[in-house]
């Protein structure tokens, strides 16, 4: 949280103030809280602690993360503030500002900086350091990563945190310094590193991506694609296990899907504005990979095409990156397994007595997998619905409110309707921005983690 002084320093704001004091709070509030840990301390938590430790980590490092906004005067209203900053650590990127160029360059360094925070996950971050604390981390990482199964890349959990974070880290500032040759500033290169490896979007211009060029586009759309590769992928890639990278199905899958609606949106928007062949493939190429991704960063305000291209896009939302990726959403395994599950069943319908089994990438998925993937679907779908008709009942339009609730679970950030890639979530009801806070929450944690609370039987314990 003192980074951001840096810019104040150099480009002379006055917000030097504001950030130090948020920063003495919450180191205050830091110090108090470990030093009351250390009493009774467990060596492990259990799976109830998990769920509980997991949700509330999030909920409360957003109200944390608000004190720059509120201390520098930068952003007006709780409901907005707390918006922003969920949005920021969730990786979501759902705005509430009309003129992004108008705040002081740390708070926006800041704004970009929590979105990088959360995009590794601030929990796989903790378990890295949690040996310092005595404290075992498997559930905690566990219940933050999402996929169908758990791996590690080394026997202890905090060293696998350590390498993902280390690959996470070389990302952003390769980046970074290829962006550069694009005559593009240090400040503005590593404010959009930050956002690209975290599939976040926020950015430092009105504009975003869009008022840089071809340069710039191109390679944020390339780093936005590794971002939404699983990093256990990244790490096998560095060492040299070529195979078992370019064999994986989900990311084989990931590349068709993107490939295969990146030529039908440019096909539209040929056949549709007769826009130039590079330009239209650019425009399409990094819709697609954006929201696939959930980074939500914009290159063109995708609901000015045609019907067919946006409500490709829209469908994507529900697509989502790979597991173990920075992107959010349902993620491609959960429907490539979902469509092999329903192949499978066709298939024992007419050889009920064959002996057929579930594979991905060499593992056998079982039936209690299976189980938990569909109950996942199901829950995803329910929730989209439920948050879709509390938004209509707040006064949105169904449009509007379809397209924030699938932007915002699947943290994508732009919807549809009047929460589009041109436009923010400021006029959206207060009460509607708490309501799609929680879901950029529950979205970022897959939902079972965090609904679990809500049921009776995680409290019968304390009863």
């Amino acid at each position: 949280m003192l980074t951001p002084i840096i810019w104040a320093f150099v480009y002379g704001e006055d917000t030097v103030g504001g950030i130090l004091a948020s920063s003495l709070i919450t180191l205050a509030a830091g110090t108090v809280m470990y030093f009351g840990s250390l009493i009774n301390l467990r060596k492990e938590l259990g799976l109830r602690d998990s769920y509980f430790t997991v949700t509330f980590t999030w909920v409360v490092i957003s109200l944390f993360g608000m004190l720059p906004y509120i201390f520098t005067g930068t952003i007006v209203g709780l409901p907005n503030i707390y918006f922003e900053t969920v949005s920021g650590f969730t990786t979501t990127g759902s705005s509430i500002l009309t003129d992004i160029e108008s705040l002081p360059k740390s708070v926006l360094f800041w704004r970009s900086l929590t979105h990088w925070i959360g995009g590794m996950g601030i929990i796989v971050l903790v378990v890295a350091i949690l040996p310092l604390l005595r404290i075992g981390g498997y559930n905690l990482f566990k219940n933050e990563a999402s996929g169908i199964s758990y791996e590690k890349l080394t026997p202890k959990t905090a060293s696998t945190a350590k390498r993902l974070w280390g690959v996470y880290v070389a990302l952003t500032f390769i980046m970074t310094a290829v962006l550069m040759f694009g005559e593009i500033n240090l400040y503005d290169a590593l404010n959009h590193a930050f956002s690209t490896m975290a599939t976040g979007g926020f950015s430092t211009k009105n504009e975003s991506v869009g008022a840089f060029s071809a340069y710039v586009q191109y390679v944020v759309t390339f780093f936005m694609f590794l971002a939404g590769v699983n990093f256990y992928l990244h790490y096998h890639f560095i060492k040299g296990r070529f195979k078992r990278v370019f064999s994986n199905v989900e990311l084989r899958t990931y590349v068709t899907v993107i490939l295969t609606v990146t030529i039908m949106i440019a096909l539209v928007i040929l056949y549709a504005d007769h826009a130039p062949i590079e330009h239209a493939f650019r425009d399409a190429l990094f819709q697609v990979i954006s929201i696939i991704t959930t980074t939500g960063f914009a290159t063109y305000d995708y609901l000015q095409w045609p019907t067919p291209a946006w409500t490709l896009i829209f469908l994507l939302m529900f697509v989502g990156a790979c597991v173990g990726s920075t992107g959010g959403g349902i993620k491609v395994i959960r429907h490539v397994v979902s469509f092999r599950n329903v192949v499978l069943h066709f298939k024992r319908m007419l050889h009920p007595n064959s002996v057929s089994l579930l594979k991905i990438n060499g593992e056998v998925i079982d039936d209690e997998k299976v189980s938990s993937l569909i109950t996942f679907l199901v829950l995803y779908l329910f929730t989209f619905i439920s948050g879709s008709i509390i938004m209509v009942f707040l006064g949105t339009d169904t449009l509007t409110a379809v397209g924030a609730v699938a932007a915002n679970l699947g943290g994508v950030g732009p919807g549809i309707g009047t929460v589009g890639p041109a436009s923010n979530y400021y006029h959206i009801h207060d009460a509607g921005k708490i309501v799609l806070s929680f879901l950029m929450i529950i979205g970022r944690l897959e939902l079972t983690t965090v609904i679990i609370l809500f049921t009776s039987m995680f409290w019968d314990k304390y009863r």
